[in-house]
């Protein structure tokens, strides 16, 4: 699809319709990225995470956790506040509610107070233990959210850290057409009307699946760049000629996937006769995206080339280079051997 690509949370480049032939030469400068202020609502997160709510801030509608940690406020129960993060969400369970049983109920109401004093997102009481009724007391004074979980606090904490972390991940949108072809994440780049989505539908026809096309959304998570497509136009393609057809509709659900790891950037350029095109494939051209070095290769479009093809054979190379197999390196190296004993 070449339409309107606004796709929140990530913010799409400005003007950049892909990288030019000195970026995929270079991996590096060049793919500049914008980041937009985002979180996760906090009605969102209880909706998910299906929280019992005993007490709504006064914030309740508005708050996001903006952060991908979270917090347990022992030390801050016995007054130590150097370091507090208030943005992270407050949790609580088996060790803190031990603790403030043996304290006095004006020691156990100071330590609530204190918490609530910052501006925290919310506070919440795990393995579905009874709130006491001091803290609820404060949380309505203070006018902060108090949530409760029947979950185990490891558990429930694992959880929203792993949640946060996919939630709050670098996002960028790049112009483009993700695919899965033979579990390798590939991305097509390339101008507008080179054929990337026409080469895409020849892929989609072999049995490979799409994940995003014009638009796609990557996010970096735990050192890997996960692609998927802004919910609006997801499952969508346009060809010209033809115009916006459904994938999913007319292919089955066996023709798309939601996201996947990206593996490589293939990117298309107009044949130039002038110009050098690498016919060994002995080095490797990264492109740095989010700080992620993701191996590239340029090819050029011209009538003839079968370039459905020539995407497949690129991810299935990319697939053995990560085993450590390189062809051209391979035929280099018995070359050299074949001349060194010729000169003996």
């Amino acid at each position: 699809m070449e339409g309107n690509t606004d796709a929140p949370p990530c913010v799409r480049l400005a003007g950049r319709d892909g990288p030019n032939d000195k970026e995929i030469s270079s991996g590096r400068k060049g793919m500049e990225y914008a980041m937009q202020e985002h979180g996760l609502k906090l009605k969102d997160f209880i909706s998910q995470f299906n929280l019992e709510v005993l007490n709504q801030g006064s914030d309740f509608d508005t708050a996001r956790l903006t952060v991908t940690d979270v917090n347990r406020p022992g030390l801050q129960f016995h007054e130590f506040y150097d370091y507090f993060d208030p943005r992270r969400l407050q949790v609580i369970g088996k060790a803190e509610v031990t603790y403030l049983k043996g304290l006095s109920a004006a020691q156990r109401r100071k330590c609530f107070d204190d918490l609530f004093m910052y501006d925290i997102p919310a506070l919440v009481i795990s393995r579905g233990l009874d709130c006491f009724p001091c803290c609820l007391e404060s949380a309505v004074e203070h006018e902060k959210t108090l949530l409760r979980t029947s979950e185990t606090t490891a558990a429930f904490t694992s959880r929203v850290i792993d949640c946060l972390n996919r939630v709050l991940a670098p996002c960028i949108t790049r112009h483009g057409v993700l695919l899965d072809i033979y579990g390798e994440g590939v991305m097509i780049t390339g101008d507008s009307g080179v054929g990337k989505s026409e080469v895409a539908i020849e892929l989609i026809m072999r049995g490979h699946r799409l994940v995003a096309d014009d638009a796609v959304e990557l996010r970096r998570f735990s050192g890997q760049l996960t692609g998927s497509a802004p919910e609006l136009i997801r499952n969508y393609i346009e060809l010209r000629g033809i115009g916006v057809i459904d994938v999913r509709q007319l292919f089955g659900v066996r023709a798309i996937k939601n996201d996947a790891v990206l593996d490589i950037v293939v990117h298309f350029e107009p044949w130039d006769s002038s110009k050098f095109y690498d016919r060994m494939g002995i080095e490797e051209h990264f492109v740095d995206i989010l700080e992620v070095q993701v191996p590239t290769i340029t090819i050029p479009v011209r009538p003839g080339r079968n370039l459905a093809s020539i995407v497949e054979v690129a991810a299935m190379n990319n697939r053995y280079r990560k085993f450590g197999y390189n062809a051209g390196q391979e035929l280099a190296n018995r070359v050299d051997s074949w001349i060194d004993g010729k000169g003996r």
